[in-house]
């Protein structure tokens, strides 16, 4: 699997997620199993590069490469400034975002709501892989089917940006109008795959080794790229990567493994952000992993009190403790993994409208 010229370990990619997908996560997930990660989405808006939320979303320190930065927009010079800005700040990869729906985005006409203008579209993906293509920096384009269930222009766009020199398309399996709601479809994907020549990845309801395996039959897709049933679960990637394989499921992970998977994430987690920021944002992170868990409901009303990094850590740790003594290996998260695809619906259009 190729993006451009830049060769991939596999093609098992993170999906960007505005406050999930940091540094520390997708170091975590790549270190378990996933061969691409790519960051937040990053403002177009020189004004705003010097927040303190862009600075983290730039921030690639120990990041292995390839490094791949998403871009929001919606003005054409814009968005090429804000790649070069990027591959200066070491982007190996530029990601146009046109799958956001979030409202905040989309009511800037950036993110999904983009498809409604193709002209500005393909202005928008001309600039960006003109600026990019004199550094030897691809361009790749994520989006949705469409904007609504009657204006699915999936291909139409793929084709445009395919000709202006893209190097790979992702579809997320639903319209901007559907939101996270309701069930991706993959007859579009399907659509986009075979009017292409460049990879096409397959996005959406991804949360099982199964479910793997039947997305790539229904597109015939270069590559799947997952995003909500990594929350909690960033194992996964290495679950799928020897179902598809093997053909047969990896036991589940000790528990005490998990512990350290995710002690470990903490810490970068406290070192990007902070005392104060950190252990707040941290909640999501150590919620997510324990929500299936036998006591993790209980664990993460408690836990969400905690106001100091180090108890936080401790809380933590007690607990996998704690559980690792009546189960050495984690408990199956089989209600998890069934529902994963729509049980975050509400919180994920928060994390998704948290775009610099």
């Amino acid at each position: 699997m190729h993006i451009g010229s830049i060769a991939l370990p596999n093609a098992l990619f993170v999906a960007p997620m505005a406050g999930v997908t940091d540094r520390p996560f997708r170091m975590l997930c790549r270190s378990l199993g996933a061969g691409y990660a790519v960051s937040e989405m990053v403002t177009s808006k020189r004004e705003l590069w010097a927040s303190l939320k862009t600075s983290r979303r730039a921030d690639h320190d120990g990041e292995p490469a390839p490094i791949a930065v998403q871009i929001a927009g919606v003005d054409p010079a814009e968005m090429a400034d804000a790649a070069r800005y990027n591959i200066d700040r070491g982007a190996q990869i530029i990601d146009i975002n046109m799958g956001c729906p979030a409202k905040k985005v989309c009511n800037k006409w950036a993110g999904s709501a983009l498809m409604q203008d193709e002209p500005l579209a393909t202005a928008i993906v001309a600039a960006v892989v003109a600026a990019c293509a004199p550094l030897n920096v691809p361009v790749t384009l994520k989006m949705r089917t469409g904007w609504c269930e009657t204006e699915r222009n999936a291909v139409r766009l793929a084709k445009m940006a395919e000709s202006a020199g893209v190097a790979m398309v992702t579809v997320h399996g639903r319209t901007r109008e559907q939101g996270y709601k309701g069930q991706a479809e993959y007859d579009t994907v399907a659509a986009v795959k075979a009017a292409l020549r460049i990879p096409v990845v397959a996005n959406g309801d991804i949360h099982s080794p199964e479910k793997a395996r039947e997305v790539l039959r229904l597109t015939g897709a270069d590559a799947l790229m997952i995003g909500r049933a990594a929350q909690g679960r960033p194992w996964i990637f290495r679950e799928i990567l020897h179902f598809l394989a093997t053909g047969e499921h990896l036991p589940p992970p000790a528990t005490h493994e998990v512990q350290r998977w995710l002690t470990e994430h903490l810490h970068q987690h406290y070192g990007l952000y902070g005392e104060h920021i950190g252990v707040r944002s941290a909640r999501k992170h150590i919620g997510w992993a324990v929500r299936a868990l036998p006591g993790g409901e209980a664990f993460r009303a408690q836990m969400n009190l905690i106001d100091d990094t180090q108890a936080q850590l401790r809380a933590v740790q007690g607990f996998f403790e704690t559980l690792a003594d009546a189960h050495p290996l984690l408990p199956q998260l089989g209600a998890l993994a069934d529902s994963a695809a729509n049980d975050e619906d509400d919180n994920n259009k928060n994390l998704t409208a948290r775009a610099a």
